[in-house]
């Protein structure tokens, strides 16, 4: 196999970020290494989970899956106000791309049935000809909190930690589809990145999402290409991705190549039938649900999330206890977030401080005496703009264990 062999290209990343990382936890050599398929991790990798993430440059953090490689952030490493790379979760679908030698020269195409004037940039271009922003955005992937669901359901058994809100710098995709041109009829934006299907079929992709142009020309909406000020890391979508806060964060493509102005729908990987879809109806637990009853998710339900102090820590009871964390409620904002210490029976009101800018979490504190030495439960419960407010039990379960946001 010769170093231009298309397949070894697609496998290059994970054999130098991940795959390596458990070939040295060995200590012994591996004659075979070269024929490990596409996205595949070996047996002795789950066993040096540690090591492969910090290869990916992630510290703390649990693997879920290793093909492909999926992680999520214990809750208290998310303390921070903003999210820093090393503590972001990690959403895969297929098999990352080999990072790129020159970002700059990182091409985009623009078109569809309702682009006007298509076009291609590189990322020089984008950079050159747009101008730039830089905002605190929230990704949650829809499945946060799918391990509570009972009966269980399939997917990454995500608890609490497949949210991030970092900084993004990038132009507004509005200003993008703007220079391009979108035709009256346009119905979605959607993507397609430079990650490869896990089977390493070159004909499928593994997601290709989108959402309403509406949504699309918010000026919130980013290709962005930094996250925290540097560029961003290549499990993250590096030299350029789409940034669509406040819907499921696989609206939200990585390694992006084209962006299409579609005049329907977008019937893309992990658009239809189930993927990314609830029931529109409410459902007993364990119902099959024919594909023409579910409905495309859009803004995601408000959420809260403690970060301080961690879960099982022990407190003395004749000292007040600090207490902080974060909440966010998708397209919306939220005006309170209160807490309980009696499962529920009664609720003490929080501080909680504005969003730097729409689409950014919010961070509530506040102090909590025990009245007695045993166990105890601290709940944090959101409410948003519109009233709506996380409740206490699993909300209704879904075929595919979506927006769990129960307190």
């Amino acid at each position: 196999m010769n170093s231009n062999d298309p397949a070894r290209s697609r496998r290059a990343f994970l054999q130098t970020a991940t795959v390596a990382a458990a070939w040295r936890s060995l200590g012994l050599a591996v004659p075979y290494a070269r024929f490990l398929p596409a996205g595949l991790m070996p047996v002795v990798a789950l066993a040096a989970g540690d090591d492969i993430l910090a290869s990916l440059g992630k510290t703390g953090l649990k693997l879920l899956g290793d093909r492909p490689i999926n992680a999520e952030t214990p809750a208290h490493l998310l303390d921070d106000a903003v999210t820093p790379a090393n503590r972001m979760f990690v959403r895969n679908n297929g098999v990352p791309p080999e990072p790129v030698a020159d970002p700059d020269a990182w091409e985009l195409r623009v078109e569809g049935e309702s682009c006007v004037k298509p076009q291609t940039f590189t990322l020089a271009e984008l950079k050159r000809q747009f101008r730039p922003v830089t905002l605190q955005l929230q990704l949650e992937c829809a499945g946060n909190g799918r391990a509570e669901f009972r009966p269980r359901t399939s997917g990454n058994q995500w608890t609490t930690g497949a949210i991030a809100c970092p900084e993004w710098t990038g132009v507004r995709l509005a200003d993008v589809l703007t220079h391009c041109g979108v035709a009256s009829n346009a119905v979605y934006v959607a993507y397609h990145g430079a990650d490869t299907h896990l089977s390493g079929d070159p004909k499928k992709d593994p997601i290709s999402r989108g959402a309403p142009v509406a949504k699309a020309m918010e000026k919130e909406s980013l290709l962005a290409f930094a996250m925290n000020g540097a560029p961003i890391p290549p499990i993250h979508g590096a030299p350029l991705r789409m940034i669509v806060s406040g819907w499921p964060a696989s609206v939200s493509g990585k390694w992006l190549r084209q962006v299409l102005v579609r005049d329907r729908v977008h019937d893309g990987e992990k658009m239809n039938e189930d993927a990314y879809r609830m029931p529109c109806e409410p459902v007993a637990p364990g119902t099959k649900v024919p594909d023409d009853k579910m409905c495309i998710i859009g803004s995601m339900p408000v959420k809260s999330l403690i970060t301080f102090p961690e879960s099982g820590s022990h407190v003395p009871r004749t000292e007040a206890m600090a207490l902080r964390g974060h909440a966010w409620a998708g397209d919306r904002a939220v005006t309170r977030v209160d807490v309980s210490i009696d499962f529920g029976a009664t609720w003490q009101k929080t501080q909680l401080k504005a969003p730097v800018n729409r689409l950014a979490w919010q961070h509530f504190a506040t102090e909590i005496k025990f009245p007695q030495p045993g166990y105890y439960e601290v709940w944090a419960r959101a409410t948003d703009t519109a009233g709506q407010a996380q409740p206490m039990l699993v909300p209704g379960w879904n075929p595919k264990g979506y927006l769990n946001n129960a307190c």
